[in-house]
This record gives structure tokens, sequence and C-alpha cells, in this order.
């Protein structure tokens, strides 16, 4: 990971990038296309989140499709950007971006639990990774989407690890794309994610976790 601390002529264009890449992960696009095509509010429907898996309890399965892609996009158009600057600035841009979601100013920092964002940061660094992420999730969300989410984000930063040691050690007979810092960075924002559905959490202990498609929480 990039070091905050460094020389200021180091350390400026880091946090230029993270400022742009917030801002972008702040847009609340969940919210944007319900208002705009009249789907009702996020923020009373359900759990009040601005993600897919609330859209999708407005009934709008075009719009949740939508929102999913669109929060995806936020961490990957993020990353690939920066990327160009180097693997630092991605870095740093691929946590802004996936805070912006979840703590977007423009909602008083209240915003969404970040999972189809990191997934779009992950698409950035390791394609390979994020669609075996992807599957992981699937497997799991026939049954309940947090818990996909929550698997699902423990999965990814061991997955690239494992594809990083096993092309380390030339196991792998091709390269793919990822690199060691990627992994402290997708393990950060996993953790980020797993505290962001804290409440979730607690209520799959209890038993008490709705499906995808129920009103609840």
């Amino acid at each position: 990971m990039p070091d905050p601390l460094g020389g200021f002529a180091y350390t400026w264009p880091l946090y230029a990038a993270g400022v742009v890449a917030y801002l972008l992960g702040s847009i609340p696009f969940g919210l944007v296309l319900t208002k705009l095509l009249k789907a009702g509010d996020l923020r009373t429907i359900g759990s009040g989140n601005i993600g897919a898996t609330n859209v999708l309890r407005t009934g709008r399965k075009g719009l949740a499709l939508a929102t999913l892609l669109l929060d995806a996009a936020k961490g990957l158009i993020a990353v690939l950007a920066a990327a160009f600057f180097g693997t630092d600035m991605a870095v740093v841009a691929g946590v802004a971006a996936v805070i912006g979601h979840m703590f977007p100013v423009c909602l008083k920092f209240r915003g969404g639990k970040g999972v189809a964002t990191v997934l779009g940061v992950l698409f950035a660094v390791s394609w390979p990774v994020a669609v075996a992420t992807c599957l992981v999730w699937l497997a799991v969300a026939l049954r309940i989407s947090s818990l996909a989410a929550i698997v699902a984000m423990i999965a990814a930063p061991a997955l690239l690890w494992l594809m990083l040691h096993f092309q380390r050690d030339a196991t792998l007979p091709y390269w793919l794309p990822g690199e060691p810092q990627h992994v402290e960075m997708i393990g950060v924002l996993a953790v980020l994610v797993l505290v962001r559905h804290h409440a979730n959490i607690r209520r799959l202990i209890s038993r008490t976790e709705p499906r995808i498609g129920d009103d609840a929480r």
C-alpha cells in the first residue's frame, strides 16, 4: 500500500486521485435511477440502502441490474484511469471509490455497502479473480443476498493471493493480472464491506435475515 505520510511532492497526486475517485464513487446511481424513472425513493424502501439489492425491492429488475452495473463501473473506471499513473495511484483510487459509495457526501455519508463497487475494482485489477468471486456470490445468492456478499468478500482477497502465489511459483502455465498491492487493497475493502454488513451478520446469526426479493431489511 502507498505511504500517505511520504513527501508532499510524491503524495499530492495520490490525494488528488483519492478525491476524484471518492467523488465518482459518491454518485448514488440507485437513488438517481429510481427517482428519474419514478420507482420511489430508495431511502424509504426496504432497508433504505441505495444499492442494487434494495432497488430490486421496487420490483424493477432492470433498474436493479443497471444499478449493479453502474455501481461496479465506478470502481472499475476509477482504478483503470488511475492505473495509468502507477499501481499506488490505482490502489488509492480503488479504496477511495468504495469509500465514496459507502459514505457519499451528497447523502450525508449514508451510502451503500460497497459490494458492487468492490467487484468493479476487482475486475480492474484481476478479471479472472473477479469472475471467480462473482461465481461464489451467485452460488450463495440463491439463498441469501447478504450472506453471498459476505462470503464473496472473504473469498476475493484469498483467491487473488492464491492466484499470485501459484503464478509466482510457476504453477500456472500463463500470466494473469494482479499485483501484491492489489491483495492488500482488496483485503482492506473486504473488511470495510464486512463492517458495513454488521447488522446483516447479526441477523444471519439469529436466522432472521431476509432472502433476495423480501421486503425486510
